[in-house]
């Protein structure tokens, strides 16, 4: 059954059709259409959210696998998601939640509320929004941010960042840090490969990044002979460092053969450490490696004397030479990120140092 919602975020074209604007995709939508994200749907003469309250599934998870590093190291979240997504990604890690008609996975219900009081018993730092794109639930993502944000909790949210200006604005005013994927900084591989544009996503980075304070970091999913080439990955690094800033923590994870694209091998350990080697070389001081095993691609160091910071060994935290303020305990110097001191919650957490 759907638990459908009313959304801000469309108009009624001349032509009859309701037009949904939360996204670049524009969905015009005749009577009884949904969206190509299959969670928004036209009721009558308005757009409705057909998944508000209703989850495909909760989980407590380490903030590292989101991945977040610099956001409150060593903490949990409360993860959910719905379904649907505005991408259609060949290589979908989650196509079975992303793709899925919302009724086939939605059986769990919770309002915002009842999230919120769920991960503060549990102990959690926040509430992620993952699984699918939280873009098409951003109604239900805005309202579970701000039960979480009274309750002194952090919102999270893991997005491919396909959202269009009005919205993204009202989303990124409540959620305190994100993981933004950046497929590939060319826009024929998004066209032929997820069913977009390259442009929204870059300008959605830039807008966090500057107009924001909420904590970022961007996630690349290296796709053997697809987007790691030596060139792209530079290309992708420099733009990162000029654009978001050089203290950006960049993140190259492993492709797994998956949904419509079972042709390809899994992305090689070396593939990862080169990447990481290149972003480094293009200015980058925090350069990550997933999917993998790899300690030390995956442990801070500070940027001034090399010092661990925060050891990591997968979702595990092996060390820590960080104080609570978030400086280096052997030089002192400051690490970018949001830590131990700081409160989730309190008006867009604290601001975040690049």
């Amino acid at each position: 059954m759907e638990a459908a919602a009313p959304t801000r975020y469309w108009h009624l074209r001349e032509d009859g059709r309701v037009q949904c604007d939360l996204c670049p995709r524009r969905c015009s939508l005749r009577a009884g259409q949904r969206g190509l994200c299959f969670g928004r749907a036209r009721r009558g003469d308005a757009i409705v959210l057909t998944t508000y309250g209703r989850s495909s599934g909760f989980a407590v998870d380490p903030i590292e696998k989101k991945p977040l590093f610099h956001f409150l190291p060593g903490s949990r979240v409360l993860s959910f998601g719905t379904a649907g997504c505005n991408l259609a990604c060949r290589f979908c890690q989650n196509w079975d939640i992303s793709k899925a008609k919302a009724e086939t996975v939605l059986r769990v219900a919770a309002a915002p509320e009842q999230i919120a009081a769920e991960a503060a018993r549990l102990g959690c730092s926040g509430v992620a929004f993952t699984y699918n794109d939280p873009v098409v639930f951003h109604e239900y993502a805005v309202d579970t941010a701000r039960a979480c944000r009274a309750r002194g909790l952090a919102a999270v949210a893991v997005t491919a960042g396909y959202v269009s200006a009005a919205p993204r604005e009202e989303f990124y005013a409540v959620v305190d840090a994100a993981n933004i994927d950046l497929k590939s900084c060319d826009d024929a591989f998004y066209r032929r490969y997820c069913g977009g544009r390259l442009a929204p996503v870059l300008e959605t980075l830039e807008y966090v990044a500057r107009h924001t304070r909420t904590w970022l970091e961007v996630t690349t999913l290296l796709i053997p002979g697809l987007n790691d080439s030596p060139v792209e990955v530079a290309t992708l690094s420099a733009w990162v460092a000029e654009h978001l800033g050089p203290d950006t923590p960049l993140h190259f994870s492993a492709f797994h053969p998956a949904f419509r694209m079972t042709d390809r091998p899994p992305t090689p350990a070396a593939s990862l450490a080169a990447a990481r080697r290149l972003a480094r070389a293009e200015g980058l001081r925090f350069v990550y490696t997933g999917n993998i095993r790899d300690p030390e691609g995956q442990s801070t160091r500070c940027p001034r004397c090399g010092a661990l910071l925060v050891g990591r060994d997968g979702y595990r935290l092996t060390a820590r030479g960080l104080d609570d303020a978030g400086n280096c305990a052997a030089c002192g110097v400051p690490c970018p990120g949001i830590f131990a001191g700081a409160t989730p919650g309190d008006g867009r957490v604290a601001a975040p140092r690049r």
